[in-house]
């Protein structure tokens, strides 16, 4: 960092197991890659190459490239996965992972319907050659999955090779985790803790206030997805409490300066705790 400031939170260092940054790359050009990579690449932890947007982007093999080059590590969309699967093309699938050297490699089936025991299948083979991501929830708004599932189905996955598991939320946060509107469905998330370590979860969360939600409940160090190469900066800073929204979360009010103590601000009005 670029100067010392006290009571900051104990950020996890990389390559780290919690407190995952996992970034979604639309269709950046390699000049906005490289740009990214200049102030966010010590924020992120991987890149997922959105749905199937490889297929199309130019200069695939050149962007994977710069990433390495930066020791981020990427992995091509889970619809990417779907859309080999749903056309019995699950060897040709995997021929595409050690054509393009990939080290990670996410299993869903959020666009289609898959049996969960042949899903497990698919992570049980892929998870001996690359570290798999296997993501949990519908892209289908209408298609609410009780809790119960949830929470069988993370397990299921993590027992059968997973290295973390994904709460669906789209690039929009609006599905699966979230209601339609972005608000969280949290009765959802906290039955699901009840039973998958945090740890072993990375939560999409797109939207500013969702990654708020989420830092305030679960801390610092939750593993959070979907997240904009814009944004990164801006998440961390929100991690750390050096943005507004949760400025004073990981302060010891006993040991701030005592004219921001609630007592002082009582019998001084007009002072507040400065927001910024």
């Amino acid at each position: 960092m670029n100067y010392s400031i006290n009571q900051l939170p104990d950020r996890t260092a990389k390559p780290r197991e919690q407190g995952y940054t996992m970034v979604m790359d639309k269709g950046m050009s390699l000049r906005e890659v490289e740009d990214f990579l200049e102030v966010g690449a010590a924020y992120t932890d991987v890149v997922k190459l959105g749905w199937a947007t490889s297929y199309v982007v130019p200069n695939l093999k050149r962007k994977l490239e710069i990433y390495r080059s930066a020791g981020i590590p990427v992995y091509f969309g889970g619809t990417l996965f779907e859309a080999f699967i749903i056309r019995n093309q699950f060897d040709d699938y995997r021929r595409l992972l050690d054509q393009y050297q990939m080290e990670y490699a996410e299993v869903s089936d959020g666009s289609i319907d898959l049996a969960h025991d042949r899903k497990c299948e698919f992570i049980r083979d892929l998870s001996k050659t690359v570290r798999v991501l296997s993501e949990v929830g519908s892209k289908d708004a209408e298609k609410i999955i009780p809790p119960y599932k949830w929470i069988s189905q993370m397990a299921a996955e993590l027992e059968a090779g997973a290295i973390k598991v994904i709460g669906e939320a789209r690039e929009g946060g609006n599905v699966g985790l979230f209601r339609s509107t972005g608000e969280v469905r949290s009765g959802l998330v906290e039955e699901i803790l009840t039973k998958i370590p945090g740890e072993k979860i990375i939560w999409e969360a797109p939207q500013k206030a969702q990654q708020v939600w989420f830092i305030k409940l679960l801390g610092t160090n939750v593993n959070l997805g979907n997240i904009a190469p814009n944004e990164v900066v801006s998440l961390e800073t929100i991690r750390l409490g050096l943005r507004g929204d949760t400025f004073t979360d990981f302060l010891d009010m006993d040991a701030v300066d005592p004219m921001f103590h609630p007592a002082a601000k009582t019998s001084k009005p007009g002072t507040s705790m400065p927001r910024g």
